[in-house]
């Protein structure tokens, strides 16, 4: 018999739609089936989000770390004793310093090899920040906490999108994309589609900075000076690289069904089309990492936070998809590791 995955959670903003979209999640009694989940959280803030609920029959059990989890139960580690003050839809400080305190101890475990994969609930990018977490979000905490370089890559059954710049002001973008910038991210892409989904020789799609990828410089040279030279670059180290593409046309056209993965230059550039594409089942998975760590990709959504209106199916793809790379990343190193040693 498989072994159950440790599925470690954060319970994000517990002012916003964290909790629900969790509870909602896990009421499903056949998701216990998948994986065995362990909250870093609080119970008592859990069971206030669920009485928020209607016919949310999900029961929890306390665990006192995550080497004592019961299987077919959903676990709760308590990351504080202290009585937590909820203010449902709103920022407050104490928020911001649980989701850090959840997000750091569930890591720790996760390096330890006590949980198999992390799924992160929304964080406020703003009440968040401290003297231990100064960071845009979660993708450039957890590249400094592990050490490596990684990729957003926001993941649906239609697309994946890997976006270059991440969270950054749309004028420092042209200044930041370099052909090494480039190369790096083609190959972070290259390697998890590989090694993460299972794709032999994956295709990708680099998107253009400019409109109409500059008009052979009429509209900006960047894409001729720096993207296309990385992209031949990419082609010559024997991967399927091909670009750039003006994104109106790319995705007007539908030509993103063509490839394995596309790379959009900036945060909007690719989360547009990604929404609108998989508004309420989007994922947001961290490429690059040693370890697996998957979001919704939603926010905190303080509007309707405490309402019962929140949807739970883009928390819930982030578990399959979590659990799916794990099984993945298993058979190809299975299958590529050398028999010899």
């Amino acid at each position: 018999m498989q072994e159950k995955i440790k599925l470690a959670i954060t319970h994000g903003d517990i002012n916003g739609v964290g909790y629900e979209v969790i509870l909602k999640t896990f009421a499903d009694s056949r998701m216990l089936e998948q994986c065995t989940p362990v909250l870093y959280g609080s119970s008592k803030v859990a069971t206030y989000h669920k009485n928020l609920l209607a016919h949310n029959d999900l029961t929890f059990v306390n665990a006192r770390d995550a080497k004592s989890l019961q299987h077919n139960k959903f676990n709760i580690i308590n990351i504080t004793n202290e009585e937590i003050k909820i203010d449902v839809g709103k920022s407050t400080e104490v928020a911001g310093q649980l989701s850090s305190l959840a997000l750091e101890r569930a890591c720790e475990d996760l390096m330890n090899g006590d949980v198999d994969v992390l799924v992160t609930a929304p964080i406020n990018k703003k009440n968040i920040q401290s003297k231990t977490f100064d960071f845009p979000g979660h993708t450039e905490y957890l590249s400094q906490k592990f050490g490596t370089k990684s990729l957003m890559m926001m993941v649906c059954d239609r697309i994946r999108i890997g976006i270059v710049t991440n969270h950054l002001p749309l004028r420092e973008v042209p200044n930041t994309i370099t052909k090494e910038l480039l190369m790096e991210k083609i190959g972070i892409m290259n390697a998890s589609l590989k090694r993460d989904f299972g794709i032999t020789r994956p295709k990708i799609a680099v998107l253009a900075l400019n409109p109409h990828a500059g008009d052979n410089g009429v509209i900006g040279d960047d894409d001729q000076r720096v993207v296309a030279p990385a992209i031949q670059e990419a082609i010559e180290k024997n991967m399927l690289v091909y670009g750039p593409y003006p994104s109106d046309g790319f995705f007007g056209s539908s030509e993103f069904k063509d490839f394995d993965g596309v790379l959009a230059l900036y945060h909007d550039q690719g989360l547009i089309p990604f929404k609108l594409m998989s508004f309420t089942e989007g994922v947001n998975y961290t490429a690059g990492l040693p370890y697996i760590r998957t979001s919704p990709a939603h926010g905190t959504a303080y509007e309707i936070a405490g309402k019962d209106k929140a949807s739970e199916q883009s928390f819930r793809s982030a578990v399959y998809l979590a659990c799916n790379i794990l099984r993945n990343r298993k058979e190809y190193d299975e299958l590529t590791k050398d028999s010899l040693k």
